[in-house]
């Protein structure tokens, strides 16, 4: 199976500037998301991620976010197995240095 791409903070940073079409999603928990969230951005927590799924386009580029890297590489690997075009942030919102919204 092929690994997980991983994007940088910087990468996800030029995505976004540029308006590349990608979605964004956050796997933190909700006092973590509290702190601030990238713009965009759509919280579901990483025990919500097998039932949200369902709900989500297959044909759509997702990029996963966590604090460090770690949850959202799971959810990744699971989204992958489930057929989906996903990335993860590396380093997580760790690496963030762009705006946050709240």
């Amino acid at each position: 199976m092929e690994p997980i791409k991983e994007i940088t903070a910087a990468e996800l940073q030029e995505m976004l500037e540029q308006d590349t079409k990608v979605s964004l999603i956050d796997v933190r928990e909700e006092e973590e998301v509290a702190t601030g969230m990238i713009e965009g951005a759509v919280h579901i927590p990483l025990r919500e991620i097998p039932e949200a799924i369902e709900s989500l386009d297959k044909q759509t580029e997702y990029i996963v976010i966590c604090h460090s890297g770690v949850r959202s590489m799971n959810a990744a690997l699971f989204m992958k197995d489930e057929g989906f075009n996903v990335h993860n942030l590396a380093g997580g919102m760790m690496k963030w240095n762009g705006e946050l919204i709240f």
